[in-house]
């Protein structure tokens, strides 16, 4: 009885740790899209500049409450549209400090020419007509149209005339400590956040590739290229057999880098071991890895070693437990069938917490210089695919970023999206939309691209995939290279 408790104990421990790695990958995913990082940002630094500058206004007696309202609004601007036209310091304090000078300018002239008296506080027609006229004019000229510079311009004819240098004064000082913050916010963190926030581009440098499969030579080298782009990157070629004494057998002949004869048993192996395995067999698969191995290692100029396991229970499993022992962070498979669907092993894969890509070669092709890469949304696997594709083009390649809307899709969210995605990544990457379905676009479009690198599409529901097969699975005569990526 006691036993029981303790197991049904230990399982429920177990499945709320799992559930938490769950959310907490999640909420990785979600932090790393590039509208969760904008609207995060707004309601963190916006209400802290207007309090810090509400402090400010408390403790100095010339700083006015009626700059606030533009700039609240011009805060917002900054920090929700980072990329925009009017997501520049400099027509941020300049638009809203010119705005105010005109204002001041409207009310001088109404007072001159209309009341007659120039300490009035009389908001004239006159007076606000000239100021909206006087800042669209100069901000236009300029080239600092600012939407706040309108609204000061209007707050500034309630600010009696003796207080008007002040309030210019107050105006420029404010703005210049918001812009300030927005200019090391953008620099220091949005324009780097593919290195400082996305996790998916921070790891994936030790690669596990099991050599299964007759294009699985194509397979690791494109392993090698994604493990490459990191200093600390290393790739580990994976052997499955199905017997511990085959297992002993290669690890023996690696170990000793092909000096021992299966022939001539060894005092620590015996007769009956030797005796007992394919000498021919091993002798071939274990220089095979090898030579692959020195392949990688020439080509990519990381390290790259050979283990052998043996099958227990299930490949995919085996597969799960050599990448945890081995401390590699990204499993590189060859695609395989089997009964006409994806073989099992890969879908064991694709339900661990491992990083997974599964490799189709169309022809053994070991170099990519122009990858396409499909996306539904903007995601964490998305930013794999991006990251992925730059380690495998280098210098000199071409990275298309592509959406498919369908006949009814609405162009500009998709356009906005791309654009988001695209961004954060120092890499020339083109971005198309398609009006087109995904299935006949690929058809049509990836003849003309060494590589199509595509998501694995784990988000989607049981009675979406019995309506609609996932992509991969309706792309098999391509006749280029996919990659299928799912992030763990």
């Amino acid at each position: 009885m006691r036993d029981r408790l303790r197991r049904e104990f230990q399982a429920l421990v177990y499945r709320f740790r799992r559930f938490e790695r769950y959310e907490i990958r999640e909420f990785r995913a979600w932090i790393e899209r590039t509208t969760t990082i904008v609207h995060f940002s707004v309601l963190v630094f916006v209400p802290l500049l207007i309090a810090f500058v509400t402090y400010l206004a408390n403790s100095l007696e010339g700083l006015s409450f009626l700059l606030f309202p533009p700039l609240a609004s011009g805060a917002y601007t900054l920090f929700s549209s980072p990329e925009s036209r009017y997501a520049s310091p400099s027509r941020f304090v300049g638009g809203l400090t010119l705005g105010a000078a005109c204002g001041w300018v409207g009310l001088a002239a109404s007072n001159e020419y209309v009341t007659g008296t120039a300490a009035s506080m009389e908001v004239t027609a006159f007076s606000a007509g000239l100021s909206v006229l006087l800042v669209g004019l100069v901000t236009w000229l300029l080239d600092l149209e600012e939407p706040s510079a309108f609204s000061t311009a209007l707050l500034g004819l309630l600010v009696p005339p003796a207080r008007q240098p002040a309030f210019l004064a107050s105006v420029f000082g404010a703005t210049l400590i918001v812009s300030g913050v927005f200019a090391v916010w953008r620099r220091e963190f949005y324009e780097r956040r593919a290195t400082v926030l996305y996790q998916s581009v921070k790891g994936d440098d030790h690669v596990l590739v099991p050599m299964v499969g007759k294009q699985a030579d194509a397979t690791a080298m494109l392993g090698g290229r994604i493990a490459s782009a990191h200093d600390a990157g290393k790739v580990v070629l994976l052997d499955v057999v199905a017997d511990d004494a085959i297992a002993r057998a290669e690890r023996t002949l690696l170990d000793s880098h092909g000096a021992v004869d299966l022939a001539s048993p060894t005092p620590e192996a015996g007769g009956e071991f030797w005796d007992a395995v394919e000498r021919s067999a091993i002798s071939d698969t274990v220089g095979a890895l090898e030579t692959r191995a020195g392949e990688i290692e020439t080509k990519t100029g990381v390290p790259c070693e050979v283990v052998v396991a043996v099958e227990r229970g299930s490949l995919g499993g085996t597969i799960l437990q050599t990448a945890t022992e081995a401390k590699c962070d990204l499993i590189a498979t060859p695609y395989a069938q089997q009964y006409g669907r994806l073989a099992p092993f890969i879908h064991d894969l694709f339900r661990s917490e491992m990083d997974v890509l599964v490799h189709r070669s169309a022809g053994g092709q070991t170099r990519w210089h122009r990858v396409l890469v499909p996306v539904r949304r903007a995601s964490d696997v998305a930013h794999s695919m991006i990251d992925f594709s730059m380690r495998l083009i280098r210098a000199g390649g071409q990275i298309s970023v592509c959406t498919c809307l369908g006949p009814t899709g609405d162009r500009w969210p998709a356009e906005s999206m791309l654009a988001d995605l695209v961004e954060p990544f120092d890499a020339p990457i083109e971005t198309r939309v398609s009006r087109d379905n995904i299935v006949p676009f690929l058809a049509q479009t990836a003849p003309y691209y060494d590589l199509v690198m595509i998501g694995a599409s784990r988000d989607r529901s049981a009675a979406s995939r019995l309506v609609a097969p996932p992509t991969f699975e309706e792309i098999q005569d391509l006749g280029t290279d996919v990659a299928i990526v799912d992030r763990g």
